[in-house]
């Protein structure tokens, strides 16, 4: 059975979680990282060199990278909704992908670090708010694309909204003042309607 390494309410390990629900693989999860740690274990480190999660080990093939993974379950597993053969689809979806982690990402990290695991005293609230702003802009963009797009890659939703939807659902229950982005809103009732979303993303955060 296909393995990944990871704790369940890390963003990260939940793309890979929810991409395996939606092509139909079973899997087996391991906690590891976080409070679990693991992550210097010498037979983890042998699998990812990287040191962190997740990791997947399909029947002896090893591969971490959240994306790369998602990517790779798409490839084996999906269909061509999840994982269009079409090169202009899927290079949408890919796109939107790659977008979420070089521009939404790293916005990301410092409110979720700062609003959920720093000490209400010691907060940052310049950096909260300048990674608020930062990330806002960023979801207007997508908000644009959303207008004329159901989903990431199109009419059809594909394995390219998976990291998207992912940080949708820590924008939506951050205590942070959002803008208001109706095609956003309506994409991620899209989203929040399909049974892996609610089972793997619609969790508490940390």
């Amino acid at each position: 059975m296909l393995k990944i390494w990871g704790r369940a309410n890390s963003s990260n390990v939940q793309k890979a979680l929810w991409a395996a629900e939606e092509v139909g693989v079973r899997y087996d999860r391991i906690d590891l990282g976080g409070p679990f740690g693991g992550l210097d274990k010498p037979d983890y480190v042998a699998r990812n060199p990287n040191k962190r999660i997740p990791t997947i080990d399909d029947d002896g093939y090893i591969l971490w990278e959240s994306n790369a993974i998602v990517r790779y379950f798409g490839h084996k597993y999906g269909n061509d909704q999840l994982w269009p053969r079409d090169p202009k689809v899927r290079g949408l979806a890919e796109q939107w992908m790659d977008w979420q982690q070089t521009t939404l990402f790293s916005d990301f990290v410092v409110l979720i670090v700062q609003l959920l695991r720093t000490p209400p005293d010691k907060r940052d609230q310049t950096a909260i708010e300048n990674a608020r702003q930062k990330a806002e802009a960023s979801w207007a963009m997508f908000d644009q694309h959303l207008k004329a797009n159901a989903f990431a890659a199109g009419k059809a939703f594909t394995l390219g909204d998976v990291p998207l939807g992912v940080f949708a659902w820590r924008r939506y229950e951050l205590p942070i003042q959002r803008a208001n982005l109706p095609n956003v809103d309506a994409w991620y009732k899209r989203l929040q309607a399909r049974p892996g979303y609610k089972k793997i993303v619609m969790t508490p955060l940390s």
